[in-house]
């Protein structure tokens, strides 16, 4: 059955600093912060979490349903999309503003420094969650960083719908307050957060990862740990899935999107969220051997875990 994906389409633009942020910026004077990066590699990508998401989810065998704001410079991103065979019926066109716009550099470390210009994301709210009357087809959800508002309103569509989903933050989790997190935690399913944000969302929430995953609501909280794999949070248990050792590491950007359509994929077919998380951190380490967030395919190892 149908996934809804709720999230941004952006156009990345991602360029190499060959150093070490760490190596330029003195933590004493980050007061007075003044630094520039000379990046000799740049490409243009596509992108967006609701994008990365969809794009990794057919690539799995799955049905994504495209849940999302283009700007007036979208039509081609659009007509990619449809190539896939995804349902574009939920993208909205803005008719003024431009499609989002993501400029990130990455470190040696793989860290990264990302700007961001929402563009059309900003009037994503403008699309609601068909109620179930009209679609009801749809099998769960994720609601993925978007438009601060459209992130709320949506959740709470797929709560009323009685649609299953997974709370997504990612950049996004900062523009909520802790009062505002406790209230989207209780109306989802599932949470997925890499280790910087799980700690921002304890410290927002007043609750640890352990008081999360007890909500009777909750079935599970999962945080990446890059090569590390994964930890899962259920019923106030961890439990630690280790990673996949990648090829060669490339580009990390789009790794999270990876990891959750394959949680997307697995938990829409009933399979446990260990049994998840091994595909999706196969699937991480596929991806960033590749650069761009949507370049990667699936290898033999990997459809072999797709049963």
């Amino acid at each position: 059955m149908p996934a809804l994906i709720c999230g941004s389409l952006a156009f990345d633009t991602i360029t190499n600093f060959h150093g070490r942020f760490a190596d330029q910026i003195l933590p004493d004077q980050v007061h007075i912060l003044n630094v520039s990066f000379l990046v000799p590699t740049l490409r243009r990508e596509w992108g967006g979490c609701a994008g990365n998401i969809a794009y990794n989810l057919q690539l799995l065998g799955g049905t994504p349903v495209v849940m999302a704001a283009l700007g007036v410079d979208g039509g081609e991103y659009l007509r990619r999309i449809e190539s896939w065979g995804a349902d574009t019926s939920l993208i909205w066109r803005d008719g003024e503003l431009h499609t989002a716009q993501c400029h990130i550099t990455t470190d040696t470390d793989n860290n990264q420094i990302t700007a961001f210009h929402p563009g059309a994301m900003a009037h994503a709210h403008r699309i609601a969650v068909p109620a179930r009357g009209q679609r009801g087809d749809l099998a769960l959800g994720i609601v993925a960083p978007d438009g601060a508002q459209a992130m709320w309103e949506h959740a709470e569509q797929m709560h009323r719908e009685g649609i299953p989903f997974i709370f997504d933050p990612g950049q996004q989790l900062p523009q909520f307050d802790g009062a505002q997190h406790r209230a989207l935690l209780g109306m989802a399913r599932w949470a997925a957060l890499n280790d910087y944000e799980a700690k921002m969302l304890e410290e927002r929430t007043g609750q640890t990862l352990a008081e999360m995953s007890r909500r009777d609501n909750i079935a599970g909280i999962v945080v990446t740990l890059a090569d590390q794999g994964c930890a899962l949070w259920c019923h106030g248990e961890r439990t630690h899935v280790p990673g996949v050792k990648a090829a060669r590491v490339e580009d990390p950007t789009g790794c999270g999107d990876a990891f959750r359509a394959a949680l997307l994929y697995g938990l829409e077919r009933g399979w446990d969220l260990v049994r998840c998380a091994e595909l999706g951190n196969r699937l991480g380490a596929l991806k960033i051997a590749q650069r761009g967030p949507q370049n990667h395919a699936l290898d033999a190892a990997t459809k072999a875990l797709l049963g």
